[in-house]
């Protein structure tokens, strides 16, 4: 047995297989039995690209340049209808890593570090926690690639809550775990973000070697979009990005294979939002939310009721990411998750997918959005406003600045110019036969009925969730951090069982902890496990709250 299987008496360690009978049947899927899984728990691999819709050959797209994605879906197979709770990146990242809606959190606004009326992160409910720090409590290796950005953290790593990721560093190495320790990773390729469309960015990527892959004569011009020079390089160059991130998901799919661990391996890969060029990033039109995903299983870890090459056109929404993934590893499935078991479990069918857009950077916007398979209707608290606004960030797109251009001048059809004209409080689309939601039906006789019940059932999605974007976000900043001051939390106290046996207690309920012997890597406590210490260590214990500092460390030798 490992040196850290050791330490925990009950709940689970590493090395041990938990009971999957009570998640074997749902719906059409079975789940693999122990017997099948050969007494190993899957290792998890979450990539995940950023910025980025359905440009991928293998989702009917002609001119992505996708091999290795391709080959992925070929052996596994491609969600057609997922979509995120956001159209950028924080407050989506969010819901992901919780799988509740952000605006359920307090993590609605983009970011909530950048509030310029005073300083805060979310604070969410006490009993909510990123799935990988589950993961994590269950044993499994967790790691990621410094980006964070869940709103109770910062961007980058060592930002938020210490107990979620055994690695959240630069260069994260599965290798790392101990002897047959399962891992959950997520994996963030940063090529295809907005940013690398700025044109700094491009000539540096250039000078590394990025292809010229296609031209700015293949590319096809959405409607919303005047048909320009600068949209077209802008979108081939775009898709040159698409390309640079199917190599690095080449290489990774590669050290699996090369480090023998590809036959116990879960693949997953998806973007963390749609679209990064303008009217998608940032938006709730499905240039903003919808997101394509793989899922490749190993042959002995697919649930029968998916085959190989297979499309699932069900609806799938950001918050069913939790406890799907919480679902297959064997590990509990929290009661406050919003979403469902949907990617793993084709007899799980939703309805209806929700999002939220809020303040960006420096604006603020308060509009939310409900999707069936055929109609999307938004709804706009904050009318006459217009959707385009003058932000620093984006500005830095070559297309941006040629949009503004070709707007000023008055070049813009209504198609184009909708965006940047004050905004109606009802929006309706017929997304079938209008996918790029250019005709507003909101206010044709024709739709009302639909209309009507969108709004309907948006309303109470709303009151059944709860939406903190009821209060300002100055409000919403005083209660997480009164006066703008981050609380701290209270260390936990160490009830002392027997000789060297200890069990951890927070003194804030639910909040995380975590705990070390003799300086070495942190570990997630298992609420209400007994620690076995070994002789002469001396144990370190500390605690957090999301969104909150970590408290002063105890320290005890045995």
């Amino acid at each position: 047995m490992n040196k850290i299987a050791m330490l925990l008496i009950s709940g689970f360690a590493l090395g041990f297989t938990p009971n999957f009978t009570n998640v074997l049947a749902f719906g059409e899927t079975a789940l693999p039995t122990p017997s099948a899984i050969g007494e190993k728990r899957p290792n998890i691999l979450v990539i995940m690209a950023e910025d980025m819709s359905s440009k991928v050959g293998a989702f009917g797209d002609a001119v992505a340049v996708t091999p290795n994605l391709d080959k992925l879906a070929a052996q596994g197979v491609r969600f057609s209808n997922v979509y995120t709770t956001a159209g950028v990146c924080a407050p989506s990242r969010a819901s992901h890593i919780t799988g509740m809606h952000q605006i359920s959190l307090g993590g609605q606004h983009m970011r909530s570090g950048n509030f310029k009326g005073q300083k805060y992160l979310a604070v969410p409910p006490p009993e909510v926690k990123a799935y990988p720090e589950l993961l994590r409590r269950a044993g499994y290796y967790t790691f990621t690639n410094r980006k964070l950005d869940y709103q109770f953290s910062s961007i980058m790593s060592g930002s938020g809550p210490f107990t979620v990721w055994d690695d959240d560093g630069p260069n994260p190495d599965w290798n790392l775990r101990a002897s047959d320790q399962p891992f959950y990773g997520l994996i963030n390729l940063l090529i295809t973000h907005e940013s690398q469309l700025f044109q700094k960015n491009i000539e540096r990527n250039r000078s590394r070697g990025l292809e010229k892959i296609v031209s700015a004569d293949q590319v096809v011009v959405p409607p919303y979009y005047p048909d320009t020079l600068i949209v077209r390089e802008a979108i081939a160059q775009q898709y040159d990005n698409i390309h640079a991130m199917d190599k690095q998901v080449g290489d990774l799919i590669a050290k699996l294979q090369a480090d023998n661990i590809a036959d116990n391996t879960i693949v997953i890969w998806t973007t963390d939002h749609g679209d990064g060029l303008p009217r998608g990033k940032r938006e709730l039109y499905d240039s903003g939310l919808k997101v394509p995903m793989i899922i490749h299983w190993p042959e002995r870890l697919r649930p029968s009721a998916f085959k190989n090459g297979d499309i699932d056109r069900r609806l799938i929404s950001f918050v069913d990411f939790a406890p799907s993934v919480l679902q297959v590893a064997g590990v509990p499935i929290p009661d406050y998750v919003h979403g469902t078991t949907t990617l793993f479990d084709k007899g799980v069918v939703r309805d209806y997918v929700y999002a939220a857009k809020d303040r960006m950077d420096e604006f603020p916007f308060r509009e939310r959005a409900i999707r069936d398979h055929r109609f999307k209707y938004i709804y706009n608290y904050q009318p006459d406003k217009p959707g385009a606004v003058h932000l620093r960030y984006r500005d830095q797109l070559s297309i941006m600045e040629d949009l503004w251009s070709q707007y000023e001048k008055g070049s813009l059809n209504n198609e184009q110019a909708f965006w940047f004209q004050p905004r109606p409080e009802h929006e309706f689309y017929d997304l079938e036969n209008d996918p790029h939601e250019v005709n507003n039906l909101a206010d044709n006789p024709d739709y009302k009925l639909e209309r009507l019940r969108l709004s309907g059932q948006l309303k109470q999605r709303m009151l059944t969730v709860g939406d903190l974007s009821d209060q300002s976000e100055l409000e919403l900043a005083q209660q997480f951090w009164p006066q703008g001051i981050q609380p701290k939390t209270t260390a936990p106290r160490l009830e002392l069982i027997g000789k060297s046996t200890v069990k951890l207690i927070p003194v804030e309920p639910n909040s995380s902890i975590g705990y070390r012997f003799d300086g070495g890597q942190w570990l997630a406590y298992q609420p209400d496990s007994l620690i076995a210490v070994p002789n002469s260590a001396k144990l370190e214990v500390k605690a957090v709250r999301y969104g909150w500092s970590e408290s002063d460390t105890v320290y005890k030798t045995f």
